[in-house]
């Protein structure tokens, strides 16, 4: 198939480019809009008992799917929200509210019963509050949030006016992802194209790179919006597709024209060195890209859609990025010709400082052959260092609490971040720590077991009331009337608890556990709901699946090694590596983003971790790893299998030697690649940072620590250790593994097709 595409490649370049082109064309037309149609949720398993106890809140107590919360302060006036200014603002804003056809359930400081307005109203008294329950589910939601506070949220009259609440946080989350995205897009594309100028040297070469990107790009938003018809889509995976296709696309792309010129250099004519490359690097893309693609997959498992997009758009990225890497890089580099080294900057500034022309080093004298055979004659110091410290740096991810993302991933400059501030600290009930306890069914319960039933649920710690259809109640005792949400109709009920526990905190968690541990009225079930459980809910989805992700991940990358390498050893060892090399990540999200160290790089630490992103970094982070790992391990391969067994005197030479010569040939080949590789993905995933939403510049730093790291230390250093420790085990299978990867196994050295034409002129790997 590869030699096939490598001929038409050389016989109708035009057409395919001009295809290619036509394709990215509609992509772009049919992609480019698809931000509109992307949520900022899913982050709850929606099989939970949280997201069922919240079901029914909406469909029979008549709740809002999502929470509008609007602050109304006026600090000029003595009587600060009370102020004649505040109230008619405020009673405006609550009367227009109701008029809506997607609100439900509104409360305002002005409009509520006496017992229920001072939870409205702050500390001060300067700020009263208006919620509203928005309908929708939760993507039409956000949009009917966004056109309400449009209209309605502007200060007037002296009064300060913001809103917050979860749906306007989804709503500011998805604006500022969008222009994170173009942040992204304005750093990663400019510096990725000065490096690859300097990697490829000449600008057309390094233009093609950008180009199959933007394909990968354009190609795998048409997916996700296609994807949105059927089902809920997060709008962080388009930060993934930017990031990720133009990353991949420069990874297979390099790979690609370097091979290719390696068999120029090697005497090659044009056409032969084009089949050849794609008969070899073109079969590593497609390995790659597949295993990237597997790797991915394994997210789908998760039930929240948040984890699930990334699984779209990775797979979708992938799949475009290596189409246009073996299908479209091939016909540009024959329509490009001699130009493809054409405008080489660094001939030119060599030529400005008056240096000659570099000549060809043999391949002993390369900078990677060096430095793999000093780690080689070094290798278990140099390999027992390498680990101790990689294990050290991950030593903090032990501590890692996990939590549910609120307004504080959010830049202080959104309004539901002043709004969420506002409300922690300025009132005296914060309502994000409320539980909502729903009863399903009520057969046989009566209004007075309820009311029992409540007074028990106030007795449980950090309990500071319970208000059931009966009234509140404190410590065991009715206090007064209802002061929050509760109902009781249509053989269902709901009391609200207030609590003082922190969220996230062991004091939530056992308290939750104590509200599960009361005796209810008959027996009957009970549901929780809120943030606290939200996140419980959560935590348990991903460690409940978290074994079968990893089981389908290992599987996969061991039976994919397998079939390149035909070793049952390189995948065991890949399996380990790839996981040490990913405890500096983790290490450092716990250290900065949790603990709050480096000034949590300008986010707000708030003692916990969003517990899906650790997940999705290691799926994402795992495949690229593998992505590397392909590259070098092929290469060593091919290798091994030219290598000679005997002297020219004919004398054996011993597999260790053999192997360890394959091993530092494979990394004088790959060395410089995978390097560039990975300082072009890192700029890919760094301009991440730069985001203003707090998890995705925890991913961001995230996936660059683990490409950096898994580039360089493990890599050059550990992967020739490690090799160099196992020797000729490095390529052990069982007989039967061993005559079946002979029938179905892959290999990058692959089948000339041209039986007459000589094979490459790289030297063998001998002992000399």
């Amino acid at each position: 198939m590869l030699q096939r595409i490598a001929l038409l490649a050389i016989s109708a370049p035009r057409r395919i480019v001009a295809i290619a082109a036509l394709v990215m064309v509609a992509c772009g037309v049919f992609g480019i809009p698809v931000a509109k149609s992307l949520s900022a949720g899913g982050f709850q398993d929606p099989t939970s008992e949280s997201a069922q106890a919240k079901q029914l809140l909406v469909d029979k107590f008549g709740q809002g799917d999502m929470e509008l919360v609007i602050s109304v302060t006026d600090e000029s006036a003595a009587d600060g929200a009370q102020s004649p200014a505040a109230r008619a603002v405020g009673t405006d804003i609550a009367r227009q509210l109701q008029a809506s056809p997607n609100v439900v359930q509104v409360t305002s400081a002005w409009t509520a019963p006496p017992p229920a307005v001072p939870a409205l109203l702050s500390k001060d008294g300067e700020t009263g509050l208006i919620v509203a329950g928005i309908t929708g589910g939760e993507s039409a939601a956000q949009k009917h949030a966004k056109e309400l506070t449009e209209k309605l949220v502007h200060d007037r009259d002296g009064v300060i006016v913001r809103a917050g609440g979860e749906a306007m946080i989804y709503v500011q989350i998805n604006g500022q992802s969008e222009k994170d995205l173009l942040m992204m897009e304005a750093i990663a594309i400019p510096l990725s194209f000065i490096v690859l100028v300097w990697v490829f040297g000449g600008l057309m070469a390094a233009g093609l790179p950008l180009a199959v990107g933007g394909f990968a790009i354009l190609g795998s938003m048409a997916v996700l919006r296609a994807v949105t018809y059927v089902t809920d889509v997060s709008i962080f995976a388009m930060n993934l597709t930017v990031a990720m296709g133009l990353a991949l696309a420069i990874d297979y792309t390099l790979l690609i024209i370097s091979r290719y010129r390696d068999e120029l250099a090697d005497g090659a004519d044009r056409d032969r060195a084009l089949i050849r490359t794609m008969t070899t690097a073109g079969r590593t893309v497609l390995f790659s890209a597949l295993t990237v693609a597997l790797s991915m997959v394994a997210m789908v498992l998760f039930p929240m859609y948040f984890l699930k997009s990334f699984a779209y758009a990775g797979i979708a990225v992938v799949t475009f990025a290596a189409a246009a890497a073996i299908v479209v890089a091939p016909a540009a580099i024959v329509l490009l010709g001699d130009r493809l080294d054409a405008l080489d900057t660094r001939r030119l500034f060599r030529r400005l400082l008056g240096r000659p022309e570099p000549v060809r080093k043999p391949i002993e004298q390369i900078f990677w052959y060096r430095s793999t055979k000093f780690v080689m004659r070094r290798s278990i110091p140099i390999g027992l260092a390498i680990v101790a410290l990689l294990l050290a740096l991950g030593v903090p991810f032990l501590g890692a609490k996990w939590g549910f993302p609120d307004d504080r991933v959010l830049p202080q400059s959104a309004s539901a971040r002043q709004v969420g501030d506002e409300m922690r600290n300025d009132f005296a009930v914060d309502a994000a720590r409320n539980v909502a306890v729903v009863m399903p069914h009520t057969d046989g319960v009566t209004p007075a077991d309820l009311d029992g039933y409540a007074a028990a649920l106030s007795k449980v710690s950090d309990v500071t009331s319970v208000s059931a259809p009966g009234g509140t109640f404190v410590d065991g005792r009715l206090v007064g009337p209802p002061s929050a949400a509760t109902d009781f109709k249509d053989g269902s009920a709901f009391l609200t608890v207030a609590s003082s526990a922190p969220l996230f905190s062991d004091a939530s968690e056992a308290q939750l556990d104590g509200l599960d541990a009361v005796s209810t009225p008959g027996g009957q079930p009970v549901q929780l709901t809120g943030v606290s459980q939200q996140n419980r809910d959560s935590s348990s989805a991903i460690t409940s699946r978290l074994p079968l992700v990893l089981g389908v991940i290992a599987v996969i990358t061991f039976v994919l090694l397998f079939l390149l390498t035909g070793s049952v050893v390189l995948p065991l060892k890949a399996l380990i590596l790839n996981v040490i090399s990913l405890t500096a990540a983790f290490g450092a999200l716990v250290w900065i983003f949790q603990d709050g160290h480096l000034g949590a790089l300008g986010t707000t630490p708030t003692g916990t971790l969003v517990a899906n992103l650790p997940v999705l970094l290691f799926c994402i982070a795992f495949g690229l790893s593998m992505d590397y790992e392909v590259f070098l391990v092929s290469r060593i391969r091919e290798f091994w299998l030219k290598s000679a067994k005997t002297r020219a005197d004919g004398t054996p030479i011993s597999p260790r030697v053999r192997s360890d010569e394959s091993v530092a040939l494979g990394l004088a080949k790959t060395g410089r690649v995978v390097t560039a590789a990975a300082l072009l993905m890192s700029i890919s995933f760094a301009a991440l940072i730069a985001a203003q939403v707090a998890f995705m510049k925890m991913f961001g730093l995230g996936l660059t620590l683990a490409i950096l790291v898994d580039a360089t230390l493990v890599r050059m250093a550990l992967v020739p250790a490690f090799m160099h420790l196992l020797g000729r085990w490095n390529w052990w299978a069982p007989k039967p593994l061993a005559k079946l990867h002979e029938r179905i196994g892959i290999s990058e050295s692959g089948d000339d097709p041209d039986p007459a034409a000589p094979v490459s002129t790289a030297e063998p790997a001998t002992s000399r």
